[in-house]
């Protein structure tokens, strides 16, 4: 009755003595080596083919043979023989070997399936200003890999991570969405523009915070980050005059004249410079924020998605 109830409680553990297994188990390397030594009948040569030294082989065996209580090899002038003990261990090698070879294949195309794509989701002034060149220089790294991209605002970045429909995600709002992790990537300032002939193209002083405010604004929709730095920043914004869904169709209205903007400095450069919008001095606050990458909670990105953020945050200011 007691020899049955020891041999259950050494299945329960999965070995035959309360000592952890690694501490009694060879590693991969000196089981290697005991196989080529097998082999090549010489523990020399074993050595060079696996790029050791002799001393280090001769040291790896006696080490073996000390943890496993048992002599392995058989040394001599014409060469080194493995002890009945040893051809024996030699069978179990080699199936272990042969185990860890398959375990190491299985994980290898884990990770080639891994890195055969990656889903990136953007909040729009990021996805349309800054992250084609990041996707660029990426492309050159990973030819392979196949990258899919989806703009929306921060809450919807935020809402395809969770929902592991995204891989990596970069959002322009003051907060970190919960459930995410997030690394600061770039800086960026909102400016006030609006069409040349508007009445604060021509104003000789600088817009007061509480004017801005207090005016109807194209806008982007609740949800997006530039509003949402813009709504606290002052305090709270009027009812819209335009309310839209893009960073590009926000900026066609204002150089259309429909009403003046506050938008990206990355996405207004071009029409600043050619004068198609005007930049208004804005005084008493300031409309910089900080862009990040997002990832969900305690799963730092890894593969593709590892490599964009390791060349996204090589341009933080």
């Amino acid at each position: 009755m007691s020899t049955t109830s020891s041999a259950g409680s050494a299945g329960a553990s999965g070995t035959s003595s309360g000592a952890p297994l690694a501490h009694r188990v060879p590693d991969l390397g000196a089981l290697e080596l005991l196989l080529a030594v097998a082999r090549l009948g010489s523990l020399g040569r074993a050595a060079k083919e696996l790029g050791i030294t002799q001393p280090a082989a001769s040291s790896r065996v006696r080490s073996m043979e000390r943890q496993l209580g048992v002599a392995l090899v058989d040394r001599s002038p014409r060469g080194s023989r493995l002890t009945d003990a040893g051809a024996l261990v030699t069978d179990w090698a080699r199936r272990i070997v042969e185990a860890a070879e398959a375990f190491d294949a299985g994980a290898q195309a884990l990770r080639d399936r891994r890195d055969s794509r990656l889903r990136v989701a953007a909040s729009m002034t990021i996805a349309e200003y800054l992250l084609p060149g990041w996707l660029i220089a990426l492309r050159s790294q990973r030819p392979d890999t196949a990258v899919s991209l989806t703009a929306g605002n921060s809450t919807a970045v935020a809402e395809r991570l969770l929902a592991g429909d995204a891989d990596l995600g970069f959002v322009e709002g003051l907060t970190v969405p919960t459930g995410l992790d997030s690394a600061v990537i770039a800086h960026d300032s909102l400016i006030v523009v609006t069409a040349p002939g508007h009445a604060w193209a021509r104003r000789g002083k600088p817009l007061g915070a509480g004017e801005l405010a207090a005016t109807p604004l194209i806008l982007r929709e609740e949800g997006s980050g530039t509003r949402q730095v813009l709504d606290t920043a002052l305090g709270g914004l009027a009812r819209p005059l335009i309310e839209l869904s893009s960073t590009t169709a926000v900026k066609a209205s204002a150089v259309s004249g429909a009403g003046p903007a506050v938008l990206s400095e990355l996405a207004v450069g071009e029409e600043l410079s050619a004068r198609r919008l005007v930049g208004i001095p804005l005084e008493g606050v300031e409309l910089r924020r900080a862009l990040r990458a997002v990832w969900p909670t305690g799963h730092r990105p890894t593969g593709p998605a590892r490599d964009l953020l390791s060349l996204t945050r090589a341009g933080v200011e």
